[in-house]
């Protein structure tokens, strides 16, 4: 298989095993490794610097493109392989030792990480890690299912460790579109003026001394976990496809929309299926992710082309992919995260961003990555940088959760803010949607509690803005009430309001 995979002559002395090149790390090492919503990521050295944690006492700053697949992250915290994890997450072992204070966590913008490592906010990068489909006569790797910040990573880092997957196939080479920024303050524009350009190179360019082994594996990526629409999320995706028609009919959009940004989940799956049946045409995508919905729009005809920095799909999607892989070739383009997230080429190309809330304020503030205001969940990814520079910001999230509704997702006053209300349009949960572009705060607050608000609080809501109000202010709160509904949820396990004698 080398042959087919190290076209490199200069590499073949350099395979080695897993656990070598897990060897190959020392403690307190800052390692950057390729992966980005479990695509392309370490599947062999990192696992196996875990084990090796098991009985040492050795631990690494450890920086990615986004989340790992598998156990990875969770084996790493578990034996404390870990002193610090950025830029974003999603593995409820990490989190837990994150919200414990074991680990320390740096919630960063994914446009970001790649800009502080090149001008040296951050710590010199000991390591790359980067997953490759293959080498090519150059040296140079050509990526698989993700090329987040691999690229940077490669160009900073002093030491390159290479993990050959033998599961990506040959044909891979021409999905990539690689750019680097140039310093400052030289930097020039990114030249992307529709999702379908390319301005790059299909490979990314590796100075072959760097590199101290190169490791071989076979392993699929990490399946997405696809849930099928629910009422709430059916509801959801239907008030935004009716808010889209009702833009087309207004004459401030046509019906291929604008090009689409979907964060990944449930939500945003319900959301592309409900574009997929709706009235709409040549639809394309400049997003992070490629998930199945992307592909079923795509195959539906109702997509024509969608650029994105990985390739996140369930496991039947991933086969069908890979065995049908030359009739989407021409369709898709991964890119480094600082382009795919660029604020540069978001406002350029008028994003329409489609984002997740954990919850939202009367007025408009989002919160994307707290519980309660203290626990992390994942990290604020790259809902961000498309939320600041879209055309249109849009935040959707259920009402109420829980048994009984126990929690409102729709509050006087957010326990953590991500998203400040200027970089906020639209708000939608299965109850309706609030169009907030041009509205005051306290215009915004009757919208926001009248359209999204689950039946069970709004009346709770009413009295906190009526009451708010006539103490005054642009923006009128109570401030020693703002918190009641959480500070009601941790002392009773309910946000209702006398939650005994609702209960019952």
């Amino acid at each position: 298989m080398t042959e087919n995979r190290i076209l490199f002559q200069g590499y073949h002395s350099k395979i080695i095993s897993a656990k070598e090149a897990a060897n190959l790390i020392t403690d307190k090492m800052t390692v950057g490794s390729s992966g980005f919503t479990k695509a392309g990521d370490s599947k062999a050295v990192l696992p196996a610097f875990a084990k090796r944690a098991e009985t040492e006492s050795i631990g690494i700053t450890l920086i990615t493109g986004a989340s790992l697949g598998f156990t990875t992250d969770n084996d790493l915290a578990k034996n404390n392989a870990l002193y610090r994890r950025m830029p974003f997450q999603a593995d409820a072992g990490l989190r837990g030792k994150i919200n414990e204070g074991d680990i320390y966590f740096t919630d960063q913008h994914l446009s970001e990480t790649s800009e502080l490592l090149e001008n040296k906010h951050l710590p010199q990068l000991d390591l790359a890690i980067i997953e490759a489909a293959y080498i090519d006569e150059n040296g140079n790797i050509i990526p698989t299912t993700s090329v987040g910040n691999s690229a940077s990573f490669a160009k900073i880092a002093s030491k390159i460790i290479i993990e050959i997957n033998e599961s990506i196939p040959l044909n891979f080479k021409g999905i990539h579109d690689i750019i680097l920024h140039e310093s400052y303050p030289n930097r020039q524009p990114v030249n992307i003026t529709k999702p379908d350009a390319r301005t790059g190179q299909d490979f990314i360019t590796i100075d072959p001394e760097k590199v101290i082994g190169i490791v071989y594996t076979n392993l699929s990526d990490s399946a997405a976990m696809v849930t099928a629409p629910d009422a709430k999320t059916s509801a959801i995706g239907k008030h935004l496809v009716d808010f889209f028609e009702s833009e087309i009919e207004a004459g401030r959009m046509t019906p291929s929309l604008m090009p689409l940004q979907v964060g990944i989940g449930k939500v945003a799956n319900a959301v592309m299926s409900g574009l997929a049946k709706g009235n709409f045409e040549n639809l394309t995508m400049y997003s992070e992710v490629l998930q199945d919905s992307t592909f079923e729009l795509i195959d539906s005809g109702k997509m024509t082309f969608a650029s994105a920095s990985s390739i996140t799909v369930s496991e039947a999607y991933y086969k069908h992919l890979l065995a049908n892989f030359e009739q989407y070739k021409d369709k898709i383009i991964l890119r480094p995260q600082n382009i795919s997230n660029s604020p540069e080429v978001i406002r350029r190309l008028g994003i329409i961003a489609i984002n997740t809330a954990i919850e939202f304020d009367i007025y408009g503030n989002v919160n994307s990555t707290h519980i309660s205001g203290t626990k992390m969940m994942n990290g604020i990814g790259g809902s961000g940088d498309f939320a600041r520079n879209a055309y249109l910001s849009i935040f959707v999230t259920q009402s109420a959760s829980k048994e009984f509704n126990a929690i409102s997702h729709v509050l006087p006053m957010v326990s953590h803010v991500d998203h400040t209300e200027h970089d906020v349009d639209i708000l939608v949960t299965e109850q309706g949607l609030a169009d907030l572009r041009g509205l005051a705060p306290r215009e915004r607050a009757k919208l926001i509690i009248e359209k999204c608000a689950h039946p069970e609080y709004k009346e709770a809501l009413i009295d906190y803005f009526n009451r708010a109000c006539i103490r005054g202010g642009h923006t009128p709160h109570i401030l020693e009430e703002a918190f009641s509904f959480h500070t009601s949820y941790n002392e009773t396990g309910t946000m209702k309001q006398n939650c005994l004698v609702n209960l019952l």
